[in-house]
């Protein structure tokens, strides 16, 4: 598993399954079976429970501990002891603790860093090379990250970056869990249909700097997620706003905490908002 592969041994093994010298069971702990591409297929008939943990605690198999740190960022850590952390910004409290595998965005200063820690043996930019859009498919075994690119708008609504935000989708646990970054347009159909069905989703909230809340409503609802993780929320109004937007379609839950622990087998059986309380790591 990875956690016993070390960081250096995990930046080499994936890079081995990168170039076809390892198959992707070798990099990890073999991944549960998902549906993350299987839009037909209806939620899982299963009792609305949702658990919460403190980060440490051990996970079982089928489960993934969520972590809101700030902003944009979350903490994703599976069974094995993998850690991956989104929209990445160099900052997340304890230096002591170094994710396997990060992503980042660059819509804003505050989704990446130039810098990040060398420590960190896999490290995902949601852009590519001018004109060109990041093409990213990474196997780590317990998880599988891809993306699926969107255009940024300018500073003022003014034209737009092609490709310039990644949605970040992982495929862990049995779950299917997308990252919506700084998403400035509702995506097409065929980029709906590349993202594929999701479990948990992090959507943006802030009602103007990504988009308006309406419009955010309106793509979450189209995503048909099990449970809705709001982030990028700069004052309580606007993120009041965006829960009011979602009723009565969804249930809400607002947690006094950063974390909460998903299974596949638990999620709930109506939608429900997750509002959880950032807190980087002690």
């Amino acid at each position: 598993m990875i956690a016993r592969l070390g960081k250096l041994g995990l930046a080499a093994a994936v890079l081995a399954a990168a170039l076809g010298l390892l198959p992707p069971t070798a990099v990890a702990k073999a991944r549960l079976q998902s549906a993350c591409v299987a839009l037909s297929q209806g939620p899982s008939p299963a009792p609305a429970r949702v658990m919460q943990a403190s980060f440490g605690d051990e996970l079982a198999d089928d489960s993934l501990r969520i972590r809101y740190l700030a902003h944009a960022s979350f903490a994703l850590e599976t069974a094995g002891g993998l850690l991956a952390v989104t929209d990445y910004t160099g900052l997340l409290g304890n230096p002591d603790i170094v994710p396997d595998v990060v992503t980042m965005n660059n819509a804003h200063d505050t989704h990446f860093t130039d810098h990040p820690d060398p420590r960190i043996p896999v490290v995902l930019r949601g852009w590519g090379p001018p004109g060109q859009p990041a093409r990213i498919e990474v196997d780590l075994g317990e998880m599988l990250i891809r993306n699926v690119t969107t255009d940024l708008r300018g500073p003022f609504g003014e034209g737009g970056r092609q490709n310039g935000n990644s949605i970040f989708l992982f495929e862990v646990a049995g779950l299917c869990i997308g990252h919506l970054s700084h998403l400035h347009q509702v995506p097409s159909p065929a980029q709906y249909a590349s993202i594929g069905r999701m479990d948990v989703v992090m959507v943006p909230v802030d009602g103007g700097f990504t988009m308006d809340l309406k419009t955010m409503a309106a793509v979450v609802r189209a995503l048909h997620p099990r449970i809705v993780l709001p982030m990028h929320w700069f004052s309580d109004a606007s993120l009041a706003a965006f829960l009011a937007e979602m009723q009565p379609d969804f249930a809400l839950q607002k947690l006094a905490t950063a974390e909460v622990v998903v299974a596949r087998a638990s999620l709930p059986q109506r939608p429900t908002i997750i509002v959880l309380s950032p807190q980087l790591f002690p």
